[in-house]
């Protein structure tokens, strides 16, 4: 019986090496592991001072000229290192210096250049001169951009394709090099926003502010025309008096008029310098067919550098030895130093070395990670929030039991951002500025009960808008000062939303008692156009109609697409919209009030205003509150014009969302900033706790897998029995075994 014998036999082998296995994962069980059986990471990483971050979607650009999207400034304000930056921890955003000496101050000049007074009214300013005088020693990180041969030439001025055989990114080059920061690469940069190689999305911005750069940016697109294809534009030859050196360590902007806003802009990427041999570096041919590019690899003198650049798997960022030095700031808000966030005061940044970001298409995963310890802090979605979050009686977030037994924290942050839903204001229904037209609109205002809204549809993920101002931006107030009269009563040191009643008197009042035509004897029918769309829109929707129902009046939602919804309200051809908002590129009043700026009307100037509001005493006001540094002759203006919105209420003022950030308890200084990104800098790891946490949210379950080789074991004793007894009985004469 060959075949039967072999069989035995076989089962015999599999019996030993399951035992085997057994002890050998009964052993591991006893033993314990360094590092959890499930990590993503090397071994060598379990203790290391790494951050672990992840990304969805691969960043496009990292080019500072042409970068604009917030998943990029992840990566490109580490590296890079404009004028300004915002204080970390201060509230309001306020600027202070980053590679400047100090936030600089303009010059007012008249039409024939002379100086003016500071207090110089805006209409007689000609020209404005921002000189910036930048901090001397600063040092690029090390690349092959900056690396020179014995006679001062550069080393890799005229790479070919053979040059590139095992290069994959800068940091293979044998040769590094780097040199000091200088006025010029400020410059240089700005010239780029003009350059048709580049093609900056602020430019259009840009030449209406800096003086000449329009002309600038017509001159290079007739020179790059005549250039042959494979010739890139040299821009250290070609001028222009909008930006200028004056040495090595200050250089000038000029720009029409009065600009304060300038300053802000001078905190964003678009003005961090990129030195001229970057560029040309990057313009080699042979470079760019290896896609090795400043739009993959960044050169700046920030706190961190690129290392690796993997788009469909990983990011890498590591501390830059060149870096200058900068201190965690020694000053905060009220709570701050109670917070835990200035324990590291007057310390030298970064304290993270190493920055990992890979690659998380969907949010569970990413999520699950997180939980066991393989993320550093995270987001919460939707599905995650019943998980994660808890809201009290009073509306408040708390972390569930489950969290703060992991020593989880949760920061919370208003966006800079308003959501609303407004009114057409040149319809013939609710448009208007006489009374009863604003009467109809501050009764559908007080009827929306938009506190409703936040705690059924966002999770209680945002606030309750009072104006179009969010908090911390500068001129935004709070508590009773910036209190809707015309939506809420202050009563016993808070918010009371004015009654139903109220609002149906107001009703009453525009000539629709009970939400009928008082002239035509109709129901009051509405039209509110919305880009919105799924299961959810609908309960939304639903819920809009209740509060419309409460005054009696019919309301009938228009669904579309998103770029139809954008082309009607362009137009002015809706009723009412619900669906816009704005997030704000820079923390002032200016960039919230101009959406109500009647020359900004999105009808006939195709502006930001889709409401098409127009009021001349709040245009006029607007023109002087622009021009003007915060200070309190701005905020008496802001308030006014406040004051004016709030009655005419062209807006469902509606909702400042809220940011919800959950940290590990070993991720220190974490106080979300909603206008910086470049804070890791400021970030501090316990790595030690995090390695044993880690060990301890991932033991392995072994139970499985040892009633598995068990339950094997039950199945294969009859067949060892089996073999067994064959074994030991003799063998007869002639019997084949």
């Amino acid at each position: 019986m060959p075949f039967r014998f072999r069989v035995s036999v076989s089962r015999a082998v599999a019996l030993r090496a399951s035992a085997g296995l057994l002890l050998c994962l009964i052993a591991a069980g006893l033993a314990g592991c360094d590092t959890p059986w499930n990590s993503p990471y090397p071994d060598s990483s379990a203790d290391a001072d790494t951050l672990y971050r992840s990304f969805s979607e691969p960043p496009r650009h990292l080019d500072p000229a042409r970068s604009y999207a917030s998943d990029e400034a992840t990566f490109t304000e580490q590296v890079y290192e404009p004028p300004l930056q915002y204080h970390y921890l201060k509230r309001p955003y306020t600027l202070i210096p980053r590679s400047a000496v100090a936030v600089p101050e303009p010059q007012f000049l008249d039409a024939d250049g002379r100086p003016l007074p500071p207090d110089t009214p805006p209409d007689q300013v000609a020209t404005s001169v921002y000189t910036v005088a930048i901090q001397p020693g600063i040092r690029y990180q090390p690349h092959p951009a900056f690396a020179r041969k014995a006679d001062g030439s550069l080393r890799y001025d005229h790479l070919t394709p053979a040059d590139l055989d095992g290069i994959d990114s800068p940091a293979d080059f044998e040769h590094q090099g780097s040199r000091t920061l200088r006025a010029g690469d400020f410059v240089h940069e700005i010239k780029r926003l003009a350059s048709p190689e580049v093609n900056s999305p602020i430019l259009g911005v840009m030449t209406e502010h800096i003086e000449g750069l329009a002309d600038y940016a017509e001159r290079l697109r007739k020179i790059k025309a005549e250039l042959p294809a494979d010739k890139h534009l040299d821009l250290t030859r070609y001028d222009f008096a909008g930006a200028s050196i004056v040495d090595d360590l200050h250089f000038q902007i000029r720009v029409k008029g009065v600009y304060p806003q300038l300053r802000y802009w001078l905190a964003m990427p678009f003005f961090a310098p990129v030195p001229p041999e970057v560029t040309r570096f990057y313009n080699q041919a042979a470079l760019t067919a290896k896609n090795i590019s400043i739009d993959t690899f960044p050169v700046g003198t920030g706190p961190y550098m690129l290392t690796e650049n993997n788009p469909n798997r990983r990011m890498v960022l590591e501390a830059n030895p060149n870096f200058h030095g900068e201190t965690y700031p020694s000053e905060g808000e009220p709570g701050d130093r109670a917070a835990g966030l200035l324990e590291d005061a007057g310390k030298p940044l970064p304290f993270i070395k190493t920055v990992v970001f890979s690659l998380e298409k969907e949010f569970i995963p990413y999520w699950n990670k997180f939980l066991q310890g393989y993320y550093d802090s995270s987001g919460i979605s939707s599905d995650a929030f019943g998980q994660a979050i808890r809201i009290d009686s009073d509306g408040e977030p708390h972390l569930t039991e489950t969290m703060a037994a992991h020593d989880m924290r949760l920061a919370t942050t208003v966006m800079p951002a308003i959501y609303y839903l407004g009114f057409n204001m040149r319809d013939d229904v609710v448009g208007g500025l006489d009374e009863k037209h604003r009467k109809l609109r501050q009764a559908i205002s007080i009827a929306i009960d938009y506190d409703a809204y936040v705690a059924i549809f966002l999770n209680g993920r945002g606030i309750v808008a009072q104006s179009p101002l969010p908090p911390g931006i500068e001129g935004a107030r709070e508590g009773e000062a910036g209190t809707n009269p015309v939506v809420y009563d202050w009563n016993n040191g808070a918010r009371q939303r004015k009654s139903i009643s109220t609002a149906r008197k107001l009703l009453a009042e525009a000539g629709y008692p009970n939400g009928v035509s008082r002239d035509s004897g109709r129901p009051l029918l509405l039209h509110l156009d919305t880009p919105a769309s799924g299961p959810e829109f609908k309960s939304q929707m639903d819920w809009m109609r209740q509060q419309f129902d409460k005054l009696g009046v019919q309301l009938v939602v228009r669904a579309t697409t998103w770029s139809r919804f954008q082309q009607k309200t362009a137009d002015g051809n809706v009723q009412m919209y619900f669906g816009s908002g704005w997030l704000a590129d820079y923390p002032d009043p200016e960039n919230f009030l101009f959406l109500l700026y009647g020359p900004n009307n999105a009808a006939d100037e195709h502006g930001q205003n889709i409401a098409n509001y127009e009021n001349p005493q709040f245009d006029a006001l607007f023109r002087k509150m622009r021009d003007m540094d915060n200070g309190p002759e701005r905020q008496a203006i802001i308030d006014r014009m406040i004051a004016i919105v709030q009655k005419d209420a062209p807006w469902v003022w509606g909702t400042f969302p809220r940011q919800y950030g959950l940290y590990q308890g070993w991720l220190r200084n974490a106080k979300p900033n909603a206008m910086a990104n470049n804070t890791v800098k400021y970030l501090r790891l316990d790595a030690a706790t995090r390695a044993e946490k880690r060990r301890e949210w991932n033991q392995p379950v072994l139970w499985p897998l040892i009633v598995a080789v068990l339950a094997l074991l039950v199945l294969l004793l009859p067949a060892v029995w089996i073999y067994r007894r064959r074994e030991n009985t003799p063998v007869r004469t002639g019997e084949q075994r």
